[in-house]
């Protein structure tokens, strides 16, 4: 990136010294906290092209247009089964879409500048940038995954485990990237969770899937045979 592009991508930033642009006032602006701040420095000062092309690149994993392409693939799958997992498959269709349609909702309304709007040496350092300026709060990208690992209880344990664990890691690659602060991702992962939490109340998912559709997902164990 050449430097009179950087300057262009940054002439409103705050920390960086240039002049602001006038934006329509929100009902919030958030601010990030010391940590938050701490931990965005650090990835500035440590960053590399590669680590964050790399997490760029995962960070696709969580994106909305994914995740709703999935669950409708899903949702068209489940038709032909039980009411049980058609129960299933159409909380988790609805479930992605309050999931997309939240964080934009809010973002309407709360304004956050993003951590790469605030740093000359991370884009020096490859810090790519993301989104729209005042989009940080929430991490919609960790919404979506606090969404998907909630629903995961459904799964037998192991699965389980391995989807939260992949929820978790693509999360966090929005910390690497310094598109959202980690205040904005812990925040949206949790309203992530509730909402499917609260989304069960109405759709009527059963807390686990049926014995059937388990054996299909967990490894099955050697026993003895008869």
């Amino acid at each position: 990136m050449s430097a009179l592009n950087l300057l262009k991508q940054l002439k409103d930033s705050p920390r960086g010294g240039m002049i602001a642009k006038a934006h329509p006032k929100p009902l919030l602006r958030v601010q990030p906290t010391a940590p938050d701040l701490a931990i965005a420095d650090a990835i500035a000062h440590h960053a590399r092209p590669v680590p964050e092309k790399l997490g760029r690149a995962l960070s696709w994993g969580a994106d909305e247009h994914v995740l709703l392409a999935l669950a409708l693939v899903g949702w068209l799958g489940a038709r032909g089964q039980d009411r049980s997992i058609r129960r299933v498959s159409d909380h988790m269709l609805l479930l992605i879409i309050a999931a997309s349609a939240l964080p934009h909702l809010m973002k309407r309304y709360i304004n956050q500048t993003r951590p790469d709007r605030e740093t000359v040496l991370g884009h020096l350092n490859g810090v790519p940038f993301s989104g729209k300026r005042e989009d940080a709060f929430p991490s919609g990208h960790a919404l979506h995954m606090g969404a998907v690992a909630s629903a995961a209880s459904l799964l037998p344990p192991r699965p389980r485990a391995l989807v939260r664990g992949i929820a978790v890691g693509l999360s966090l690659t929005r910390v690497l990237i310094l598109a959202h602060w980690a205040s904005d991702v812990v925040a949206g992962f949790l309203m992530g969770a509730a909402l499917d939490r609260l989304l069960r109340l109405f759709t009527g998912c059963p807390s686990q899937l049926p014995r059937s559709s388990q054996a299909t997902v967990a490894p099955s164990k050697p026993g003895r045979r008869s």
